[in-house]
């Protein structure tokens, strides 16, 4: 299984490429919608077959290009069972996304956003925006919730083999990449910290509102699609 991590620097937003080297099926995870034209001529120079367009949950942030990408590529538009409607395949916990040889297992780890999903398999976990490097995404919108994130990071994501590699949602500090070990030991919102003292940290961050949320959330509701048009042909 061989990673592919691109990146949308107005957004600060992470797309990944997830190929099947023996089979060049692939799928990707979270792309943008203003990166499709990138995407769909990298996919096209590495000669995958994109199986699935894999969303961790309803961004506030940023437009999917699911649907776009869906109808160029023939892949499939996938999301949690509790996110995008418009999604063809809705998925829940243990599901596995298979493409060539190989798969990914999905955790559920809501706490950002009722519909926040993680995916993992080959040592690899992408994390979406609930477990972010020496981070968390916030829980104060979309019906986030501080106690559900903690427990979705401690009791799921924090569980699997600390050496499994994390590729988060998103990054502001320079940062591309960590491992569960090295979150345990160093994300200063969890390491050593209760439920509670977590709960505090995330009421006082007082971050503004994304910038598109009154935008992005309508179109990621239609896997980037404006109101009214269909998801996929």
């Amino acid at each position: 299984m061989q990673v592919r991590q691109l990146f949308d620097q107005e957004t600060f937003t992470f797309t990944y490429l997830v190929i099947d080297e023996p089979t060049r099926e692939a799928i990707i995870i979270d792309p943008v919608r203003e990166q499709i034209e990138r995407d769909v001529k990298l996919i096209g120079e590495l000669d995958l077959k994109l199986k699935y367009a894999l969303e961790t949950h309803v961004h506030a942030d940023h437009v999917t290009s699911a649907a776009e990408l869906a109808e160029r590529t023939g892949a499939l538009t996938a999301a949690s069972r509790l996110g995008a409607a418009c999604a063809l395949r809705h998925l829940g916990e243990g599901e596995l996304i298979r493409f060539g040889q190989s798969a990914l297992r999905v955790l559920e780890t809501p706490g950002h956003t009722p519909d926040s999903l993680s995916f993992t398999g080959g040592g690899h976990v992408f994390t979406g925006d609930a477990l972010l490097i020496r981070g968390t995404g916030r829980t104060d919108f979309q019906n986030g919730d501080a106690n559900a994130l903690y427990a979705s990071i401690t009791g799921k994501l924090f569980t699997l083999p600390a050496p499994t590699l994390v590729w988060p949602g998103h990054d502001y500090r320079g940062h591309t990449v960590s491992t569960i070990g090295e979150e345990l030991r160093h994300n200063p919102r969890l390491a050593g910290k209760s439920r509670l003292e977590f709960g505090v940290i995330m009421s006082r961050l007082e971050l503004a509102p994304p910038k598109r949320i009154q935008i992005a959330v309508p179109a990621n509701l239609s896997c980037g699609r404006e109101a009214g048009v269909p998801a996929q042909g």
